[in-house]
């Protein structure tokens, strides 16, 4: 396969890259983007022995990619429970967020930057016998080193948006290059299908499945925990705001302000995207005069708390049971959005901004179903919230909702079926595959 001079000369820098890398790394870990006890892994340099058998490894960007793969991994380990998994990605939470959820037969790595000596170690270590990218980062080296070890390579819930086109529309010959190492792709629809082609994939190997988070199992809970919750509401009415972002909780307070003038016993549950952002949104509510109370410290709502900051890791499955109202955050700030089928798949009405690019094929299919609603300040978000006090509109809402997000449980299997088939396929039949 030709190679573009663009990747070429990234493959020659990489090659020399380890002392950049290094430098890199401690950049990252003085301002906490790195975990100390872990950075050898970033090197390249297992923390973990390779199990025997077969072994599928997984990279997906950060938390969201991550947990979408989690229904895919527990069902490749119960049908083959031979396979060993492994899950690289590459931030912190990710990671944290890996240690609570992977299932047996699973383990996680970060995975290491894109120098070839760091590469090249990790690929001598694992030896996997299928490497699947999800959504769409492309990292050059990492590509190009798996598909010189004639490791066969899939790209599954593959995602691009159009900054990302537009950024490898400059450099289309190496990302034709790269993605024509990938012996099938499946993406998430239509658009995704439209860039990847135009980038060089070619069409024969592209399928629009769907997203796996509609296949993804409901987040887990604890139901010892919601029962307590519930009890300490005694009854009162509640909404959450979840996966919030700076800029973002401003909006939202300002909203539930107005909001409480119809419902004074109206609570907030406040959930940042970050939990490392508690302290600062503490210092807004403190500042704001609103009587609050913190997941973190060990407190619970009283009949006097107006917000609780539930600022927190890995909770949300909780706060989505226990609110029937989720306006999902990174929608009213230019973020992209974040996914609405976790509180579809728990009988939750969905509010969300005008921001959603990262997801506006679904938020699109649930608006049709009439399960989702957007707004596009404070006063249309307090607007929406009071309507959705009457019972039977957030039930009609939070039932179609449902029906959305358990409609496309079959994304899983055809992940599935992929899967084994490239695994099982012998080394000739890859090899024409690619052709």
């Amino acid at each position: 396969m030709s190679r573009s001079l663009a990747l070429r000369l990234y493959l020659m820098f990489s090659a020399r890259a380890e002392g950049f890398a290094e430098r890199k790394l401690a950049q990252r870990l003085a301002i906490g983007k790195e975990d100390a006890d872990r950075l050898d892994e970033r090197r390249g340099i297992a923390s973990l022995d390779r199990p025997d058998g077969p072994l599928i490894w997984f990279h997906a960007a950060s938390v969201g990619e991550s947990l979408a793969l989690l229904e895919l991994i527990r069902r490749l380990t119960e049908e083959r429970p031979e396979i060993h998994i492994l899950v690289t990605t590459g931030t912190v939470t990710s990671a944290n967020v890996m240690a609570q959820r992977l299932p047996d037969g699973a383990v996680h790595q970060y995975a290491p930057l894109d120098a070839l000596p760091f590469v090249r170690r990790f690929l001598d270590h694992w030896r996997p016998d299928l490497a699947v990218w999800t959504e769409s980062e492309l990292w050059p080296a990492l590509i190009t080193e798996t598909d010189a070890r004639d490791i066969p390579m899939l790209l599954i819930n593959a995602r691009m948006s159009k900054a990302s086109h537009d950024k490898w529309r400059f450099l289309r010959g190496m990302a034709e290059n790269l993605l024509r190492r990938f012996r099938h792709a499946h993406v998430q629809d239509d658009v995704t299908s439209a860039y990847l082609r135009r980038l060089g994939l070619p069409g024969r190997r592209l399928e629009v499945t769907g997203t796996l988070k509609e296949g993804a199992a409901a987040l887990p809970y604890e139901e010892s925990e919601r029962e307590r919750i519930a009890s300490r509401l005694s009854g009162r009415p509640v909404w959450l705001a979840a996966s919030t972002h700076e800029g973002e909780e401003k909006k939202v307070l300002e909203a539930h302000n107005l909001a409480l003038r119809a419902n004074p016993r109206l609570l907030l549950i406040l959930v940042p995207r970050h939990a490392d952002r508690g302290d600062a949104v503490a210092e807004l509510l403190q500042s704001d005069g609103w009587s609050y109370v913190r997941r973190t410290a060990e407190e619970l709502p009283d009949g006097d708390t107006q917000v609780y900051l539930a600022d927190t890791m890995g909770e949300l499955g909780l706060w989505y049971r226990v609110s029937p109202i989720s306006f999902v955050g990174g929608s009213l700030e230019p973020i992209g959005g974040h996914n609405p089928f976790e509180p579809a798949a728990l009988g939750s009405a969905i509010l969300h901004g005008p921001y959603v690019t990262n997801f506006v094929d679904i938020y699109q299919r649930l608006t049709e179903a009439k399960a989702a609603r957007l707004i596009s300040a404070p006063d249309s978000l307090a607007a929406a919230i009071n309507d959705l006090m009457n019972p039977d509109r957030t039930a009609a809402m939070a039932n179609a909702a449902w029906e959305v997000s358990s409609s496309g449980a079959d994304v899983t299997d055809i992940a599935v079926d992929l899967l084994l088939e490239t695994l099982d396929a012998p080394a000739q039949a890859r090899v024409a595959d690619q052709s």
